[in-house]
């Protein structure tokens, strides 16, 4: 693999071109589905994908609403939150992402993109936007503080949220009171025009408990950790094992296992991992 990188100086290029190199390398990103109300009643529903939670106590959602690069103008969201300081995020599944996608469009702020997209408003518990009633998710927000970024085109406010209710659809939970991602089949953003969709394979536990040390990189035998056949994700699999092998299993492995070459010997090493045989790979690794 080549790990050559291009450096790129955002002082040196158009904001445009810069915020695309930024849209593909911070990603994917989640959707904030923002619903808030005017001062005529209009519900406004605008998607933003710098978002993200950042606190579960106090629980805090955070958006921004970028000024526009082409006209440095802001969105009737920001007007909207500045007026009454209330929203609701719902988040975004695959099933309504291109009724999302016209909500994008520039509407006026006497239209209602609840209106154009066939979207359905639903009432919130307590606050007055709405909630959008296919979302898998909603949260209900009033909002802490507005932080303004900069005064130019693609500048950002960051719109800090403090959630009062969190509204997810009954069967995406299961058995065991968790979300199962497959069920919340939610979309995520990439640069310009790509979006992923967070579901089947691409979805994927990956367990490394975080308060029991692992053996680490350095543990594994030096041919094992320059070796040209196993990759990154296949040598942190070894070296996240909490222990170094057993003189038992070592025992075992010397007893089945004989190599010629030393690519013989990584490849039984990939094929021991690809079979989810951590604790075998890592002995043969020691041989």
């Amino acid at each position: 693999m080549d790990y050559t990188k291009r450096s790129i100086n955002p002082d040196e290029i158009p904001t445009r071109e810069f915020h695309q190199f930024l849209l593909g390398s911070v990603a994917p990103r989640p959707i904030a589905f923002v619903s808030t109300i005017n001062e005529e009643g209009v519900a406004n529903l605008a998607p933003y994908s710098f978002f993200n939670v950042f606190s579960s106590n106090p629980p805090i959602a955070v958006f921004s609403s970028n000024r526009r690069v082409s006209n440095n103008t802001t969105k009737d969201t920001l007007y909207n939150i500045q007026l009454n300081k209330e929203a609701v995020i719902n988040v975004v599944d695959y099933s309504i992402v291109r009724q999302m996608a016209i909500a994008s469009v520039e509407f006026s702020s006497d239209i209602s993109e609840f209106i154009k997209s066939g979207l359905t408003p639903e009432k919130a518990e307590v606050v007055t936007p709405p909630m959008v009633k296919e979302s898998p998710a909603s949260m209900e927000c009033t909002v802490e503080d507005i932080i303004t970024l900069g005064e130019h085109g693609g500048a950002g406010h960051l719109i800090i949220c403090k959630i009062h209710r969190l509204h997810v659809r009954e069967e995406a939970i299961d058995e065991n009171d968790r979300i199962n991602p497959h069920k919340m089949d939610l979309m995520g953003r990439m640069g310009r025009a790509y979006y992923c969709r967070a579901s089947g394979e691409n979805v994927f536990p990956i367990v490394q408990a975080v308060t029991k040390l692992c053996i680490g990189f350095d543990a594994l035998p030096e041919a094992v950790q320059k070796s040209t056949s196993l990759t990154g994700n296949e040598l942190a699999q070894l070296a996240g094992s909490h222990e170094l092998p057993t003189e038992k299993m070592m025992t075992k492995v010397k007893k089945n296992y004989a190599f010629s070459t030393l690519d013989a010997h990584h490849q039984v090493i990939k094929e021991l991992i690809s079979k989810d045989e951590i604790e075998e790979a890592l002995a043969v690794a020691f041989i």
